[in-house]
């Protein structure tokens, strides 16, 4: 295992925990108390984390002949319902009266198994194939955002950490994404991108010479690239066209383009 897949499975771990501690003591009004996600519950939330957990431990394995007919068996459902079937899944998970400790037992297992992957060997998935260690920091990414719309449902105000960086950093690397999948041209030049970090430190990508910049708060480029504010509420300021344009349609998560968040 690598030294960066170590770190990012250690921060996933702390990001879980985090969530876990929060909703560890909920009662059922807790579980099923509506969140900023339409239709989403906080008890749909953990469920949707554990369906991905799972089967992202099922692609960690396919690499064995049982591994890959479990995995194909996913597959095979994801074909037959490709609009509905994550959600569907995620909902009958939510209604398991065991799924805070399914959840746990997912986590720990997936772990495991993307330490397991032999090194330079890439995991199949509902998209191009993916590196332990890009699994990894897509599960953080996904694990903190839900964990931002539990802690928003339940009226308490997350405490940011520098881990967060490793979902600022799979914001810019999907900056050509973004712009794909609404259609448009990826621009043609890096921007420069400086982030004040919650420790007060400044992360930053890109050429200094940049033509095109954003600055701002890390917290609020996190929050904008997972859709969970809009981008009237944040502090980020777009220098140069494209840059400007990035900011309205940014999304570190796959699939089709989300709908974002209501400015407040």
């Amino acid at each position: 295992m690598t030294d960066v897949l170590r770190t990012v499975l250690a921060d996933l771990a702390a990001e879980g925990d985090r969530l876990d501690a929060l909703v560890t003591d909920l009662d059922d009004a807790g579980w099923h108390t509506p969140t900023p996600a339409a239709g989403w519950d906080v008890a749909a939330q953990v469920a949707h984390l554990t369906w991905t957990d799972e089967v992202a431990t099922l692609a960690a394995r396919a690499g064995t002949p049982e591994g890959k007919a479990a995995w194909d068996d996913v597959v095979l459902a994801a074909i037959a319902d490709p609009d509905g079937f994550v959600d569907a899944s995620a909902l009958e998970i939510s209604r398991d009266p065991d799924l805070l400790d399914r959840w746990r037992r997912g986590r720990k297992e997936l772990a495991t198994a993307l330490a397991e992957v032999p090194h330079g060997e890439k995991l199949p998935w509902f998209g191009p194939p993916m590196s332990p260690t890009s699994m990894a920091t897509a599960r953080f990414m996904e694990t903190w955002a839900h964990g931002l719309d539990v802690h928003e449902a339940l009226g308490v105000e997350p405490e940011e950490s520098t881990r967060i960086r490793h979902v600022a950093h799979l914001g810019v690397r999907t900056r050509n994404f973004a712009f794909a999948t609404h259609g448009l041209d990826k621009p043609a030049e890096e921007f420069r991108i400086d982030l004040a970090a919650p420790d007060g430190d400044v992360w930053t990508w890109g050429p200094e010479d940049a033509a095109q910049t954003v600055t701002g708060s890390a917290v609020d480029f996190c929050r904008l690239v997972t859709q969970r504010v809009h981008r009237s509420d944040t502090d980020l300021v777009a220098s140069g066209p494209e840059a400007d344009r990035w900011l309205d349609i940014a999304q570190a998560f796959a699939g089709p383009p989300g709908e974002g968040r209501a400015a407040r």
